[in-house]
């Protein structure tokens, strides 16, 4: 069931949903916090937020804010990015259990022994990493700018973590570069089948396809174009074209559907990730009651970590 089916059931939702909302809104001024919300989040939540985004675009945005508390509703990699990030900040996970099944796919146990077995290549992380994996990359990326990153580094041979999909991509952009790629992949990108996006496309052929590159090698083979999640909303809100099928986790297409009316974005209706629908207005509200659960580092980690980020910013 929809929200807004919800919503029309239950009057009584939404009145409920309003003083949430306002709970929060009200408790955000008394905390002196920023709520950042990733494209994936639920509607509510992208609605109640002070900036929807991807994960580094937001713990970016949270480093030019004056706020002394960031409530971060996403999963852990990108709460502790943005701790990593604003260490003299309170940073919050509103569900401590809203984890990243492809971030824990590699540890720094296996990946040193990877680099023992190539000390003459560079270690190019995906931010979709835990900190602790972070400090010992040479530099991290994010799916909009990986295939910049790596032509960038001056090593022939690139270990490439932990999206082996995202690896093929970049490998195919960049053949000058060899690539060792860790395998891991995002169980709701890798689990969007071609069949999928042909259906959707048979029931709107007028519609441009565009795909993530934490996708398959034949999905985006298939698309017309390969984005990040900022990169479709950036190419839906400029392209004369009036409809979209959209190859990433569904809760992309509020936002985009949002800030483009008039134009219609297909999903995958298979592609939702579980963890990223953990955070409800209840939590939130709660997160911000309590200043728990809160990210917490250690200043080894933090300094070791924030290197391979702040070498990809500047880049950028």
């Amino acid at each position: 069931m929809s929200h807004s089916d919800i919503q029309d059931k239950n009057p009584g939702f939404i009145t409920m949903e309003k003083t949430l909302q306002q709970q929060i809104q009200e408790l955000k001024k008394k905390r002196h916090a920023v709520i950042l919300a990733h494209n994936y989040q639920n509607p509510e939540i992208q609605d109640v937020a002070d900036f929807v985004g991807d994960s580094l675009d937001l713990s970016l945005k949270a480093t030019k804010t004056d706020a002394k508390t960031i409530v971060f509703c996403g999963v852990d990699f990108m709460a502790e990015a943005a701790k990593i990030l604003n260490p003299e900040k309170t940073v919050i996970l509103p569900d401590k259990t809203a984890n990243c099944p492809m971030a824990e796919m590699v540890d720094a146990e296996s990946l040193s022994w990877l680099i023992k077995e190539h000390p003459d290549a560079e270690v190019v992380a995906y931010i979709n990493t835990t900190a602790d994996v972070k400090t010992l990359a040479d530099i991290c990326c994010t799916s909009a700018n990986g295939v910049r990153i790596v032509k960038s580094r001056t090593a022939k041979k690139i270990i490439f973590i932990p999206d082996r999909n995202l690896g093929l991509y970049i490998q195919k952009q960049v053949p000058e570069k060899e690539m060792i790629l860790w395998p891991g992949v995002c169980r709701t990108h890798h689990d969007i089948k071609k069949e999928d996006i042909v259906v959707l496309k048979k029931k709107h052929p007028h519609a441009e396809i565009l795909v993530h590159p934490e996708c398959q090698p034949e999905i985006i083979e298939f698309a017309d174009y390969v984005f990040s999640t900022n990169g479709m909303v950036n190419h839906a809100k400029t392209s004369p074209i009036k409809e979209f099928i959209i190859g990433t986790e569904k809760g992309l297409c509020y936002r985009l559907e949002k800030e483009n009316p008039g134009k219609k974005f297909y999903p995958v209706p298979t592609a939702i990730c579980p963890n990223m629908k953990k955070t409800t207005l209840e939590k939130v509200l709660k997160s911000m009651e309590t200043l728990e659960p809160k990210i917490n580092l250690s200043d080894e980690i933090m300094q070791k970590a924030r290197v391979p980020l702040q070498r990809m910013m500047e880049i950028e």
